[in-house]
C-alpha cells in the first residue's frame, strides 16, 4: 500500500481548516493532514497545499509565498470562482490545481491524488443552481449566512471596497452587491459600517494575517 499523500490545509479562518479538515475525516487511507494553517506559516513537509482562498484579500498572489517554502511540494487553490481566467491565472503562478467548492469530498480527494502522481486538474464551472457542497463550516454558518455570503462579509470587514473584493474574487460587481445585500437582509442590518461591526462581534477578523515568509532555517532541498 502506497503511503498517504500528505497534505496542509491553508486559510487565515481557524473555523475554515477545521471544516475542511472535518469533511476529510473519512480518507484517512489517502489523505494524510498534517497541518492545519491558520495562525502560522507551514512547518512540516508537505506534498501538497490545499489553500482555501476565502476571506483572503491577498488572492492568487498567496501561491507565491506558499511556493517559496521549500517545505511544499504542491500549491492547489480551493475556491468557490472556477472561472477560466481565475484558473489560469493561478495556474500561471505556480499551482497545480484549481478545484470547486462544490466538489463532494470523494471527488476532492481523487483530484488531489491526481495531482500528486503529476497531472494538473482544473474544475469546470458548475451548471447553474448546481448544489452547494464543500467543506463544512464557515464564520457565521449559525446565524443563517451561506457561504459566499460569509465570504462578501469577511472581506468588508477586512476593510475591502467592491472593487478590492472584484479584484481578489474574480466576481463580477453585480454579484457582490448581490451577496451583499442578501448578508445585510440575513444578519439585520441596512449598512457597510453596522456589517462590519457585526462582523468583528462574531467572529470574522481572521485568527492571524498572513504572509509569512518560509523559515530561513529550513533546508532549501525537497
Amino acid at each position: 500500500m502506497q503511503p498517504a499523500l500528505t497534505v496542509a490545509l491553508v486559510n487565515d479562518y481557524e473555523v475554515i481548516v477545521r471544516g475542511l479538515a472535518n469533511m476529510l475525516r473519512n480518507y484517512t487511507r489517502q489523505i494524510e493532514i498534517v497541518e492545519l494553517d491558520a495562525n502560522h506559516a507551514v512547518k512540516s513537509r508537505v506534498d501538497i497545499v490545499l489553500y482555501d482562498t476565502f476571506g483572503d484579500p491577498a488572492g492568487h498572489r498567496q501561491i507565491d509565498t506558499l511556493l517559496s517554502n521549500p517545505l511544499i511540494g504542491r500549491v492547489v487553490v480551493y475556491a468557490w470562482n472556477v472561472a477560466p481566467s481565475q484558473a489560469k491565472d493561478a495556474l500561471a503562478r505556480g499551482a497545480c490545481g484549481y478545484l470547486s467548492k462544490r466538489l463532494p469530498a470523494g471527488q476532492l480527494v481523487d483530484a488531489l491524488l491526481r495531482i500528486h502522481a503529476g497531472d494538473v486538474v482544473v474544475s469546470t464551472e458548475p451548471p447553474a443552481g448546481a448544489a452547494t457542497r464543500g467543506s463544512s463550516d464557515w464564520p457565521g454558518r449559525e446565524e443563517g449566512l451561506t457561504e459566499r455570503e460569509a465570504e462578501m462579509l469577511a472581506l468588508i470587514t477586512r476593510g475591502l471596497s467592491n472593487a478590492d473584493i472584484a479584484a481578489s474574487t474574480g466576481l463580477s460587481p453585480n454579484s457582490i452587491k448581490s451577496y451583499i445585500r442578501s448578508c445585510y437582509r440575513r444578519i439585520g442590518v441596512s449598512n457597510r459600517s453596522n456589517a462590519i461591526l457585526w462582523g468583528i462581534r462574531h467572529g470574522f477578523e481572521p485568527d492571524h494575517l498572513r504572509i509569512h515568509d518560509p523559515d530561513p532555517a529550513q533546508p532549501a532541498t525537497r
